[in-house]
């Protein structure tokens, strides 16, 4: 099928090529960053898509906690056994009613965290987790995983992804504790949208 063509006002054809809007442009961009593992790059463009499918503005922290649960075994290690994993899921289908019908109307954004800028098409927080992951693995020496984004969003208790876990009764310090237990680091403290070492 040819492309659209459109002049360039002086007669010569040019394709006409879409736009990429920002929101896409960012979000690409954060899947294809070299400090992110091949995983957990696939997990971001599974939250892109879904994102999208739910008419959503921005991925936010239960996008990435739903792409996590779905693709990343650690992740699911982590979080506890089959029971749970399917409540959680459960919870998450059901974002466009209910508790998600809420969200649409704002921004995830708790304030105990820096806006990130440079991340468009991400929610405030979930842009701060995607840099505290990967400041995580730093410390590590390696490229972002997935235990390391869901360390990075269980940290503030404003975050929709922690709202969800609380639904599905998963102590989101349990989980921090698990990840640094796994990582030989000293367990940080969730106090009010905050982590403490």
């Amino acid at each position: 099928m040819p492309r659209a063509l459109a002049t360039d006002g002086v007669g010569t054809v040019q394709p006409r090529i879409p736009r990429q809007s920002a929101h896409e442009h960012g979000v690409h961009r954060a899947e294809n960053d070299a400090r992110l593992s091949a995983e957990l790059a696939s997990v971001i463009g599974g939250a892109r898509r879904r994102a999208v499918r739910d008419g959503d503005r921005q991925i936010d922290t239960a996008h990435l906690l739903h792409s996590l649960l779905e693709s990343d075994p650690e992740t699911r290690a982590a979080v506890g056994d089959g029971p749970r994993i399917a409540r959680l899921l459960g919870y998450l289908v059901q974002r466009s009613i209910g508790y998600g019908l809420r969200w649409q109307s704002g921004v995830e954004d708790s304030g105990a965290v820096p806006v990130v800028t440079e991340a468009a098409g991400y929610s405030p927080l979930a842009a701060a987790s995607m840099e505290y992951a990967c400041e995580r693995a730093a410390l590590r020496g390696g490229p972002a995983r997935g235990v390391d984004l869901l360390a990075a969003i269980v940290v503030d208790r404003q975050a929709r992804a922690v709202e969800v876990l609380a639904r599905a009764g998963v102590d989101p310090y349990e989980v921090l504790a698990r990840l640094d237990d796994w990582s030989g680091r000293p367990p940080e403290r969730v106090e009010d949208g905050e982590a403490t070492h």
